[in-house]
């Protein structure tokens, strides 16, 4: 005989009340040893207690659905969620074959840590000096929101068809700062998100960020399903190539997970040998103080804080680098993106050198308000573009463009 305890269901998550799909009732009525739980018992939330997990399961599954088809519909390219609490799933990274951290059964939290905190024993932050602190809260999203469970990770494509102007005194500028500022427009919509999960599933607690917040979010992203990191440590998409953007939603709500991507870098080392000035100092792993995106975006200093030698290598690089990026295989694969906020304007795509060294304060304010540019600030702007003047005249034997 089986025993059937009758007691009302309410997922963890969702609010009294949840009226169950009706796509989720097929087979939960039927039961072990012939007994069955009644349709309107069940719309009711009252089954027995040999199918509460499987309901669990199967609106958890939905709810993941749901939210990643809303999502899209705001305009992410990717999207893909993972289990930060309790989680038996294993960690992505550590199945890297060069992995000599762990065993492959390691919490991801726990293999964060680790690494962040070999990183940063190296010195390979630079002056990021708040990368120092408190790793454990950088490592474990727990940390960051009490009670989250899962982490929903999006990505936005910002590949354009357009190509830089490489004439002799024009600047180069990286390409996912060619249009607005993706902080802002992907915050914008991950708002929307939130909303829409409190709705979905209200009484839960959210928390978003865009490469704004404590998060190791390509680690989150690879275990999230969106790609994986690739050697020049970003993260590679086998359908958007090196050119997503990431942000993420933290949440106490529990969504059922996706897999994993699995690292398809292989024997490839063209990243590594593209880079000018050797940072990917072994693979998938990068020392800040050679990266050029490092030395013109987040370096704060006049001239003399970047060596000549280093100098000399930034060419005519004004803000960022996407050498690793360009020589990416899966690039080939990657279509033009159909988000408008990432069209580049004139004058990302032909900087004058000339033009920028006498900007003004008031002029790089108005005209830089909506660009991740002002990121670097008008005096580290104006110290990119000397650097930059200065290589020029070097190769053309001192002759000015």
């Amino acid at each position: 005989m089986v025993l059937l305890i009758r007691r009302t269901v309410r997922p963890r998550g969702y609010a009294s009340g949840f009226d169950l799909p009706a796509a989720l009732l097929d087979g939960l009525s039927e039961q072990p040893g012939g007994h069955s739980t009644s349709v309107s018992d069940l719309r009711r939330g009252i089954v027995s207690g040999v199918i509460i997990s499987r309901v669990n399961k199967l609106l958890t599954m939905s709810l993941a659905n749901t939210i990643k088809a809303e999502a899209r519909a705001l305009g992410f390219d990717a999207v893909g969620i993972s289990r930060v609490a309790e989680s038996s799933q294993q960690s992505a990274i550590s199945h890297r074959p060069d992995s000599s951290l762990s065993a492959p059964t390691t919490p991801l939290p726990h293999l964060l840590f680790s690494r962040l905190t070999e990183w940063l024993r190296q010195g390979y932050h630079g002056t990021m000096a708040w990368m120092t602190r408190d790793h454990a809260r950088r490592s474990d999203p727990q940390h960051v929101l009490p009670g989250c469970r899962s982490m929903i990770s999006v990505g936005m494509n910002y590949y354009t068809d357009n190509r830089a102007n490489e004439q002799p005194g024009m600047g180069r500028i990286a390409r996912y700062a060619w249009g607005k500022d993706y902080h802002k427009v992907m915050s914008q919509r991950l708002a929307q998100l939130e909303a829409k999960i409190a709705t979905l599933a209200p009484g839960i607690t959210t928390k978003a960020y865009v490469d704004t917040g404590p998060i190791m979010e390509k680690a989150w992203a690879q275990q999230a399903g969106l790609g994986w990191i690739g050697k020049h440590s970003n993260l590679v998409s086998a359908e958007s190539g090196s050119w997503l953007l990431l942000g993420e939603i933290l949440t106490t709500l529990d969504l059922e997970p996706d897999e994993p991507a699995t690292d398809l870098c292989g024997s490839c080392t063209l990243c590594i040998q593209a880079c000018p000035t050797g940072a990917i100092v072994e693979p998938y792993v990068v020392d800040a103080r050679l990266c050029i995106s490092y030395l013109t975006i987040e370096l704060r200093g006049s001239r003399e804080v970047i060596s000549d030698e280093l100098a000399s290598q930034m060419g005519n690089r004004i803000f960022g680098c996407d050498d690793c990026l360009d020589v990416c295989p899966f690039n080939l694969r990657a279509d033009a993106t159909n988000e408008p906020a990432f069209t580049p304007t004139p004058l990302t795509l032909a900087p004058s050198l000339q033009t920028l060294s006498q900007i003004s304060q008031e002029i790089f304010s108005a005209m830089l308000k909506e660009s991740p540019l002002k990121r670097a600030k008008l005096s580290g702007l104006l110290r990119n573009v000397s650097i930059a003047q200065e290589n020029q005249q070097r190769q053309t034997g001192g002759r000015a463009s």
